[in-house]
C-alpha cells in the first residue's frame, strides 16, 4: 500500500557519505528534514541535514531511538550490517527493502539471483579457501579477478589473476577472506541501467550511461550511450526491472553491465543511487537523487528525460579537484565538491557535469 509522506516529515539515512549529502539536498528542496546515521564523526551528510546521530552500525539503543524519531529510512551504502535493521524495521520503513541489501553484500548471492531473473553472468566459482582457489582457476581459467565476496568497492578487495600466477599471492592480497573468482570476459563498453521504483510498482529509467573506469574507479560517465550499448539496452533494462519486482524494490537501483558480442554481461548491482547517476542533478529533468526521495516518501515520480543533447559526467578523484578554480573558468561546468578536505589518491573528492545542447 502506497504511503505518502508530507513535507516535514524526517528521512533518516544510515550513512553519512557524499551520496548521503545529494540526497539530504533533494530532500530539502522538497521540504523534508534528513536525519544522518554514521559511525564516522566527520560525516560530509550531517554537514546539510537537520540532524545527526554519530554511532556504531550494530549499537542497537542509539540505531533504536534514530529510527523511532524517522518517518522512513534509506541508506547511501551498500554495506550496512543487516542483523541490527531487523531489530528496527518496526519503527519505520525501510526503502529499498532488506532483503535487497542482503542479496548486493554478497557477490556470489547477487550473480545467483541475476542468473536466477534470466541474466548472463561471467564464469565464477565461490572461494572460502587456498584449495578452493586451485580449484576455482583450473575451471575458470586466468586471466581471473579474485574479489572478496563481501565489502569490496572502487577497486578495493580485488587481485587480479594472470597466467602462471603464484596464487599464494593472490590469496595473500584478499588476507584469505571468502571470496568470488571471476573469469575475464571479452567486452566493447561497460554500462549501467540506473532506474528508480515507486511504491506501486511504477518503473522509469534513465537514459543509460557509458561509463569508463580507470585503476577499478569510475572516471567518466556519458549519456546518451554509444549505439553498441542502445543495442543491448533493452535486455538489460528489462533484466533489471525484472529484479527489481522480485525484491519489491522501492528507490533508485542501479544494475552494471558489459556489453558484449553475446549481450549484455550482468556485473553486479548497487542498491541505492549511484555514482554513474551523478550527471542526472543537472543532466536529466529529474535527478536519481529527487526521484529516490520521491519513491521512498510515496510521490509520484518525477520525469528522467535527458535535459540536454548529450551528458558528461568527471570524477574528480584525489588531487583533480585542486583545480576547482580552473573549472570554475569555464562557465558551462556545473561542479560538485564534496566537502571532505585533504585530497589523497583513489578517493571521490567531487565531480564536474557539462550539458551539451
Amino acid at each position: 500500500m502506497m504511503k505518502t509522506l508530507p513535507p516535514g516529515s524526517t528521512i533518516g539515512i544510515l550513512g553519512g557519505g557524499q551520496l548521503g549529502r545529494m540526497l539530504s539536498m533533494a530532500a530539502a528542496q522538497l521540504g523534508y528534514r534528513c536525519h544522518i546515521y554514521a559511525p564516522d564523526a566527520q560525516s560530509v551528510a550531517a554537514e546539510v541535514s537537520a540532524e545527526f546521530t554519530c554511532a556504531q552500525d550494530d549499537d542497537i539503543a542509539s540505531l533504536t531511538r534514530f529510527a523511532e524519531s524517522c518517518d522512513v529510512i534509506s541508506f547511501e551504502f551498500e554495506n550496512v550490517p543487516v542483523e541490527p535493521l531487523h531489530q528496527i524495521a518496526g519503527c519505520a520503513p525501510l526503502y529499498p527493502p532488506i532483503a535487497a541489501l542482503d542479496i548486493a553484500q554478497n557477490r556470489v548471492a547477487e550473480k545467483i539471483f541475476a542468473r536466477d531473473h534470466g541474466g548472463t553472468t561471467a564464469p565464477f566459482a565461490e572461494v572460502t579457501s587456498r584449495a578452493e582457489l586451485d580449484q576455482a582457476i583450473a575451471d575458470i581459467g586466468a586471466p581471473a579477478i579474485l574479489k572478496t565476496i563481501r565489502m569490496g568497492y572502487d577497486g578495493k578487495g580485488q587481485s587480479r589473476i594472470q597466467p602462471g600466477d603464484d596464487l599464494d599471492q593472490h590469496w595473500q592480497a584478499v588476507a584469505g577472506q571468502p571470496c568470488v573468482a571471476e573469469g575475464f570476459v571479452r567486452f566493447s563498453h561497460e554500462f549501467s541501467v540506473i532506474l528508480v521504483r515507486g511504491q506501486d510498482g511504477e518503473v522509469r529509467f534513465w537514459d543509460t550511461p557509458h561509463n569508463v573506469h580507470e585503476d577499478g574507479i569510475l572516471a567518466h560517465s556519458l549519456a546518451p550511450a554509444p549505439v553498441e550499448i542502445l543495442n543491448q539496452q533493452e535486455a538489460a533494462r528489462a533484466l533489471a526491472a525484472k529484479m527489481a519486482e522480485a525484491m519489491d524494490y522501492v528507490g533508485v537501483l542501479t544494475c552494471e553491465f558489459f556489453a558484449t558480442s553475446d549481450g549484455p554481461l550482468f556485473n553486479e548491482m548497487a542498491p541505492r543511487v549511484h555514482n554513474s547517476g551523478h550527471w542526472t542533478i543537472e543532466g536529466a529533468v529529474t535527478s536519481q537523487f529527487e526521484n529516490h526521495i520521491r519513491a521512498i516518501c510515496g510521490l509520484p515520480l518525477g520525469d528522467t528525460g535527458l535535459a540536454a543533447n548529450r551528458v558528461e559526467m568527471h570524477n574528480l578523484i584525489g588531487a583533480q579537484s585542486d583545480d576547482w578554480q580552473a573549472l570554475l573558468a569555464a562557465g558551462a561546468n556545473h561542479l560538485h565538491l564534496y566537502g571532505k578536505g585533504a585530497s589523497r589518491p583513489g578517493r571521490k573528492m567531487g565531480h564536474v557535469t557539462k550539458l551539451h545542447f
